[in-house]
C-alpha cells in the first residue's frame, strides 16, 4: 500500500500534481454550493487536521499560489532589526459563538503555542486589535511562520477542546464530530472570507481504516475524495482523478471535484486547507 505524509496529501501542491498526472482540466473559477466528503485513514490524525483547517484561522496564511497573505491579521510591521513585530487584527471577525475576535484571544492562543524556528521573548496586547511579538533574535520570516496551522487562534486560547466543542473563526462551524471517527461542519454565513474561500456548503470527513473500503466508498459515490485508496476495481470504472498516478495511487477524487489551479512552490503550511479551498463542479 502506498504511504503518504500529511503534507503531501493535504496541500494544494498535491492537488496540482494530481491534475498533471491525469491531464484533467478543471474550471478555473471555484463554484459555491454542494457537499465535499472525504474518507481518510485512522493515522497521523488526518481527520483532525482537515477539521482544524475548516474551523480555525491563523494570523497569516500561505495561499494556493504560494503567496503570503493576511488572514486574522490585516497588516504587520517590524522593527529595523526584525526582533519586534506588531500585528493589526481584522475588526470584522467573529468566533462561531458570536463573540468578536480580540487581541486578548490571539495573545492567549500564541502563549500556549510554540513558533517553530524562533524563540519568543514576549507576546502582549497593545490595544484591542493590535498585538506585539518580541523575539530574542532577528527573524524576518515571522509572518510566514505564523501561517503554521498549529498556531491557530481560539477564544481565550482554548485549543484543547474535543472537535465537537471546538470554536474558531474559520469558514466552517462544527455541526457534529466524534474524535477519530467523523466530522461534519457547515459554512458560516457572511464570513469575512466569503467569495474567496469556503465554497461548499457542508464538509464531511469520515475515518475508514481499510483502504479497500475507502476505494469502494469513492467508487459507489459515498465520498468525493479518498486518501490512500486501493486501486482494485477503481481504475477500470473510470471517471476519477489519481495522485500521483494510477499505478502508484495515494489519493483519488471524483472528476467533479474542483481544485486550485495555481500552486506555489512552498506549500508545507497549507495543511488542512482542503475544506475551505476545494469545491464541487
Amino acid at each position: 500500500m502506498t504511504r503518504i505524509d500529511r503534507r503531501a496529501l493535504f496541500t494544494s501542491g498535491a492537488a496540482a500534481a494530481l491534475l498533471a498526472a491525469t491531464g484533467t482540466s478543471l474550471v478555473a473559477a471555484p463554484r459555491a454550493g454542494g457537499v465535499l466528503r472525504l474518507a481518510v485513514p485512522r493515522q497521523d490524525g488526518l481527520m483532525e487536521q482537515v477539521a482544524r483547517g475548516a474551523i480555525f484561522d491563523t494570523l497569516t496564511e500561505i495561499a494556493p499560489d504560494g503567496v503570503l497573505r493576511a488572514e486574522l491579521a490585516e497588516a504587520w510591521h517590524s522593527s529595523a532589526d526584525a526582533k519586534t513585530w506588531s500585528f493589526d487584527l481584522r475588526r470584522d471577525v467573529r468566533f462561531h459563538d458570536g463573540a468578536l475576535l480580540t487581541a486578548a484571544d490571539v495573545v492567549a492562543s500564541l502563549d500556549k503555542s510554540t513558533i517553530e524556528g524562533v524563540e519568543v521573548a514576549s507576546v502582549q496586547q497593545l490595544s484591542e486589535h493590535r498585538i506585539e511579538i518580541a523575539l530574542t533574535g532577528a527573524n524576518p520570516h515571522l509572518p510566514y511562520l505564523l501561517a503554521n496551522p498549529a498556531l491557530s487562534v481560539s477564544p481565550e486560547g482554548k485549543q484543547d477542546l474535543p472537535l465537537a466543542e471546538a470554536v474558531g473563526t474559520g469558514c466552517y462551524r462544527v455541526e457534529r464530530a466524534q474524535d477519530g471517527r467523523h466530522f461534519r461542519a457547515t459554512k458560516v454565513v457572511d464570513h469575512y472570507k466569503s467569495g474567496h474561500a469556503g465554497w461548499v456548503e457542508t464538509v464531511e470527513v469520515i475515518v475508514i481504516p481499510d483502504a479497500q473500503v475507502r476505494a469502494e466508498a469513492l467508487s459507489d459515490g459515498y465520498v468525493d475524495v479518498a486518501a490512500l485508496p486501493a486501486p482494485d476495481g477503481l481504475i477500470e470504472k473510470g471517471g476519477f482523478l489519481y495522485h500521483p498516478s494510477a499505478s502508484d495511487m495515494a489519493l483519488a477524487a471524483r472528476s467533479d471535484v474542483g481544485i486550485p489551479r495555481t500552486v506555489g512552490s512552498r506549500t508545507a503550511l497549507d495543511d488542512g486547507r482542503i475544506a475551505e479551498r476545494w469545491w464541487r463542479i
